[in-house]
């Protein structure tokens, strides 16, 4: 049986996390999962079951007109960390997905921005809808956004059997 990405995530976090430049491998692999998460260059600081920390740089890759971190990049941070908070702490034989994201933008993003997660967890695999909450805080303390994220969590699907040839000889 295929291991879940919840065992994945965990297995890769505890092998790279104390090797220099391991946080950073860990996140660019992170990213290699999930492309689009990847274009932000986000950090995983800290994981464990039920929590993540995220950095997030402020640079010109991420800012919007108004020279602060875009709306988006913010968007795309508070999944990442809401889902690394949950997915690393799911039940072995569970996946998931995300259902629904949303936002509330309290102040401009400008310099290092940490997003912090904490949250239940799933304690079976069964179908469920899990309402997450994400922080994003400013160097200053100052609370930037509150990502509001639905990860529905399920049982891993079988997997199918190849199927037979059925070529004439």
């Amino acid at each position: 049986m295929a291991k879940s990405v919840g065992v994945r995530v965990r297995e890769q976090w505890n092998r790279l996390k104390g090797l220099p430049g391991g946080k950073r491998l860990f996140s660019y692999a992170v990213g290699r999962m999930a492309p689009y998460t990847g274009t932000i260059g986000a950090v995983v600081d800290e994981l464990e079951p039920g929590f993540a920390k995220v950095l997030l740089k402020d640079r010109k890759k991420v800012r919007n007109h108004l020279n602060s971190v875009h709306a988006i990049a913010l968007m795309n941070l508070g999944e990442v960390t809401t889902g690394l908070a949950v997915l690393s702490g799911m039940p072995d034989d569970a996946r998931g997905i995300l259902a629904g994201l949303s936002m509330e933008y309290h102040k401009k993003g400008r310099g290092l921005l940490t997003a912090t997660c904490r949250c239940d967890l799933p304690k079976t695999s069964e179908r469920q809808e899990y309402a997450i909450v994400g922080e994003i805080h400013d160097a200053d303390g100052d609370l930037v956004a509150t990502a509001t994220a639905k990860w529905l969590i399920g049982p891993m699907k079988k997997a199918r059997k190849p199927a037979e040839n059925s070529e004439a000889a």
